[in-house]
């Protein structure tokens, strides 16, 4: 079945997101958002490509840590790479953990506990140090877990790391990990030296410690408060006799490293939580920043069992600090429509300070959710900065609740452009139908549409159709079919012949064919293969927006809720006028002669394309598969028919070799083609 095109699009939106903000973080030094919001947006990533595992990219920030060097800085590569730790959030994160940690060392129910060390989970700057015969000889930043940035002169301005390591029974290759920070003693004295010298002040702890640490000039950073505190080892010459993380731990402070003296054992989940609960008391009386508890099974041959994933060791854990609660009164309930059409209703709050922070305004996410919680407008609420950051009201003070209130009420139209405004059965979030002209939408239909795998517009780019919207030059897709070379050549950036060329890509854009069409309409859930299906199916635009809900459902890769939303589309005026704005510009296609898909060559088997192919693209292959009634798989299970391996084939391939899967080379599958289409097959467009 085909992944819902709202989830695909709301996965790159993450990935580029968390991309961006992972840029500013680790190399610009510069932040824009807060910790807590970005754990909630890879999450967020992490939760849909645990559903959805084909979305799961090689670049995607789910498989990384962070960001890549500075160009100031050598590159260095880690001999072992530099996970990151999967975060929880309460109690019953806890005990999933240590249930899954239990499972995997196959303990039953009667065995005792694990052995748990638990420490605080600093705000710094993750760090790898090299000791070879005992001598500090490099220091690394994580930077993106597999190579990070050399700042090993920088490192050694901190009197808090040995230069050299005691005891005289080290290793001849210890590399050691940890944290470097600053306390918050030294940020306020840090930030007094800066406002006295009229300079910037640096916005938090984290931020002055790693702006101090990518300072060129080492002279700079001597000046700099840091400190550190060692977490544990990578690479090692030797096996040392320790059984256990804490006995490790032990070790190294013995050859003069730092350990958190606040790191303690605890045995199972309930130790673990009782450690969280001690140390969230005692948080504003350390002498650092902390945002949460880091857990790691404390045997080393446990962990070993355990093993990782590719971005995180399975036993380990971060817990996040709970967020901070205050009260206030809610004024109104506004409802925003986002990009794609998602209405969202916002609290509109008295405002009250909450952390520090004065918060205005609230998320409270959906219709299903102020049900929920029973919210009204004049209500009392209690509001959380949810991972110290994002505004949410967790409940009423029904005590303060004033006599009259009145249920909330989702708007049945979109409070922006007036179509209609609809929840599926199977979804929380209430949408507005009116995709191709919904003013809220706008940008968002108008980059769809322009895609590679819609109408492929070439030249129309994210800065300029923000311009074109911004000037009211389009105002809906149709619009772009009006535009010129004059009109074009007065934006910022665009030149004439940048112009001309964005005129003539959209003449050529005009020639397309309808199972592309469909998918450029951004029709909710109707991605690739569901357009293409309709296509098929139908023949004809025409016999589809004159389709019903029964009929829709006969369609492959078509259920109830794409059924809905389909006729929901075709039912709104402004849509189906746009559609007909767009056939009068020119673009067109070829009608399709209907062939049952039973009849198809390929129906029922199921293909998955791994590596380069060099005669036509990856989504021109998926097309011509498609077309021939195939399903084109990202992942290769038993049920996989074919794999078709171009250059530089992976892991799939291999998976294939091992299933004992038939595997096509790109010669033999455009042989496949041509013989089941009875053509040849082009490179330059599916027709």
């Amino acid at each position: 079945m085909a992944i819902p095109d709202p989830i695909v699009a709301r996965a790159q939106q993450l990935r580029d997101e968390i991309l961006h903000h992972n840029q500013r973080y680790y190399v610009l030094d510069d932040p824009q958002i807060p910790d807590a919001e970005y754990d909630r947006l890879l999450r967020q990533l992490q939760a849909i490509e645990q559903q959805y595992p084909e979305l799961i990219t090689a670049d995607s920030p789910t498989q990384r840590v962070g960001g890549t060097p500075l160009k100031g800085f050598a590159e260095v590569r880690h001999d072992l790479p530099m996970l990151s730790l999967n975060n929880a959030f309460d109690d019953g994160e806890v005990n999933e953990f240590d249930q899954r940690v239990r499972k995997l060392l196959a303990l039953d129910e009667d065995a005792p506990p694990v052995a748990y060390v638990a420490e605080p989970k600093l705000d710094g700057l993750a760090i790898s140090l090299r000791y070879e015969a005992g001598s500090l000889v490099r220091a690394a930043t994580r930077g993106d877990g597999v190579s990070g940035e050399d700042v090993t002169q920088n490192i050694r301005t901190i009197a808090s790391i040995p230069l050299q390591l005691s005891a005289g029974d080290y290793p001849p290759l210890l590399e050691v990990r940890g944290e470097v920070y600053m306390s918050k003693r030294g940020f306020a004295q840090l930030n007094s030296r800066q406002l006295a010298r009229e300079e910037k002040a640096f916005a938090n702890p984290r931020n002055a410690a790693a702006g101090s640490l990518r300072q060129l000039d080492s002279e700079v950073t001597a000046t700099r408060p840091l400190e550190f505190y060692c977490y544990g080892i990578g690479v090692v010459s030797d096996v040392f006799s320790v059984a256990s993380h804490h006995q490790l731990m032990a070790q190294l402070r013995r050859w003069g490293l730092r350990v958190q003296p606040q790191m303690a054992v605890v045995m199972g989940a309930a130790g673990c939580v009782d450690y969280y609960q001690q140390l969230n008391k005692a948080r504003d009386q350390l002498p650092y920043e902390i945002d949460g508890v880091v857990y790691k099974v404390d045997e080393i041959e446990q962990q070993q069992r355990i093993g990782a994933v590719s971005r995180a060791p399975r036993w380990a854990l971060a817990r996040k600090f709970p967020a901070q609660e205050e009260m206030t009164r809610l004024l109104a309930i506004d409802i925003q429509v986002g990009r794609t059409g998602a209405l969202t209703p916002v609290a509109r709050l008295e405002p009250v300070n909450v952390g520090g922070v004065t918060v205005t305004n609230a998320t409270l996410h959906n219709e299903e959710e102020i049900q929920r919680k029973d919210i009204r407008v004049g209500d009392t609420v209690i509001v959380r900065r949810a991972g110290d950051v994002i505004p949410n009201i967790v409940a009423v003070v029904m005590a303060r609740r004033s006599a009259g209130s009145e249920p909330f009420q989702m708007p049945q139209q979109c409070p922006v452009c007036g179509a209609d405004a609809q929840r599926s059965a199977d979804e929380v979030v209430t949408r507005c139908s009116g995709g191709l002209y919904c003013a809220a939408q706008r940008k968002e239909a108008i980059k769809h549409f322009a895609s590679r795998r819609a109408l492929d517009i070439e030249g129309l780019g994210d800065k300029l159709v923000e311009q074109l919207v911004a000037r009211g030059l389009v105002n809906s897709v149709a619009d772009l079919y009006k535009l010129d070379a004059q009109q074009l050549a007065t934006l910022e950036r665009m030149a004439e012949k940048s112009a001309n060329n964005l005129v003539e890509a959209l003449e050529r854009s005009k020639a397309t064919t309808l199972a592309r069409f469909i998918y450029a309409l951004g029709i909710r859930e109707v991605g690739e293969v569901t357009a293409a299906s309709l296509a098929n199916h139908y023949g004809s635009l025409e016999n589809l927006m004159a389709a019903d809900g029964e009929s829709l459902e006969e369609v492959s890769d078509v259920g109830a809720v794409v059924a809905a939303h389909v006729v929901a589309f075709f039912k709104q005026a402004h849509n189906r006028e746009v559609v007909a704005a767009l056939r009068d510009a020119g673009v067109h296609w070829p009608d399709i002669k209907v062939v049952a898909r039973a009849d198809l060559p390929y129906a029922g088997k199921t293909f998955v394309l791994t590596g380069t192919l060099s005669t036509l693209s990856r989504e021109q292959a998926k097309e011509h598969l498609q077309a021939l009634g195939a399903k084109v798989s990202g992942s290769v299970s038993a049920k996989t028919d074919y794999v078709v391996a171009g250059e530089k084939a992976g892991s799939k391939l291999a998976k294939a070799e091992k299933l004992g899967i038939t595997v096509l080379d790109e010669a033999a599958l455009i042989k496949l083609l041509e013989s089941a289409m009875g053509r040849e097959v082009r490179d330059d467009s599916i027709e």
